[in-house]
């Protein structure tokens, strides 16, 4: 899976009828239509829309005919292996009538060429964790958790050292127990959140 590095826009005209995408990387759905609510443009004849969060999707017709303009940006956004991301297109009508099928060409191609123009980053499946270590192991297990790709989001002083909070990639969970337990010769040891 991937995700948008950052926001992303691609204009195209259609039988006089101009389509501009917007797309972006999103971290949940509130944030999905805060983009959308941002990005809309309340002169246009339409603003369709969809976004995907994981197993989370939404997708609007913006006054459009029923699956002809967000269901096809959906499926753009799907079709290439997307995640965390919303997606709008804002259409100006030029006077000439698509059809259905002009329509979904039109909304789910314009998202298409977006999203394909855009830069992409992994999205890599994180668990919460804390460790608790003494000052004496501190700045060597820092070192060796960024090394594993491991970010530390918070770090809070005791009298003898220092508690860490970690977003650690799911799949090196174990070698980062591991290497803690090493690191510190058994006197720190990796708690994860559910």
């Amino acid at each position: 899976m991937y995700t948008l590095k950052d926001t992303a826009t691609h204009t195209q005209e259609i039988k006089k009828s101009r389509f501009l995408a917007i797309c972006g990387p999103v971290g949940n759905a509130d944030e999905a239509r805060d983009f959308i609510a941002r990005h809309s443009d309340p002169t246009a004849t339409h603003n369709c829309w969809a976004f995907r969060i994981g197993q989370t999707y939404r997708f609007n017709d913006g006054g459009e005919p029923s699956g002809t303009a967000g269901k096809p940006i959906l499926q753009a956004i799907d079709g290439q292996s997307l995640d965390h991301v919303a997606a709008l297109v804002v259409r100006w009508f030029g006077g000439t009538l698509l059809g259905s099928g002009g329509l979904i060409r039109a909304y789910g191609g314009t998202a298409a060429l977006c999203l394909r123009a855009a830069e992409k980053t992994e999205v890599i499946a994180t668990v919460s964790g804390t460790v608790g270590c003494a000052f004496s192991d501190l700045s060597l297990i820092k070192a060796r958790l960024a090394g594993m790709g491991v970010t530390i989001t918070g770090e809070t002083f005791t009298g003898t050292g220092a508690n860490l909070g970690l977003q650690i990639p799911k799949h090196a969970c174990e070698a980062v127990a591991a290497a803690i337990l090493d690191l510190s010769r058994g006197r720190a040891a990796l708690n994860l959140e559910d």
